[in-house]
């Protein structure tokens, strides 16, 4: 059956070394979509994860904390309500190395996949 809607009842969690929290709630893993993803992120104080270059866009809206998110060697520092767009091809970094945690809702377009991050090796 062909249906015109795709249903989740809940957000699927996927685990991250360093204590990062995802909850996919539109995505390839928790909905089957490839055109679109969208999770909550909770990133603990200290949190940093390794250059990347994404064959996607990604939005980020950060809710709580402060973020650093460095892109293309340019540092920019994120406020609660503040959004920033890393475009597609382009090198980031995104970490939070304050002392609280921050919480942010990240969309990427087209959804996120570990083969199309594309993250440098530690």
């Amino acid at each position: 059956m062909d249906r015109s809607y795709t249903f989740a009842e809940h957000p699927e969690q996927i685990p991250i070394p360093g204590n990062k929290t995802i909850a996919e709630y539109i995505g390839r893993l928790n909905t089957g979509t490839e055109n679109v993803s969208v999770a909550r992120m909770e990133a603990p104080a200290g949190w940093s994860e390794p250059e990347q270059k994404p064959e996607f866009d990604e939005v980020t809206i950060l809710l709580e904390g402060r973020m650093s998110v460095v892109i293309e060697g340019e540092e920019v520092i994120m406020n609660p309500g503040s959004v920033i767009v890393t475009h597609k091809g382009k090198t980031v970094r995104y970490s939070n190395p304050f002392d609280e945690k921050a919480v942010y809702w990240a969309i990427c377009i087209p959804a996120f996949s570990p083969e199309t991050v594309n993250r440098k090796e530690s």
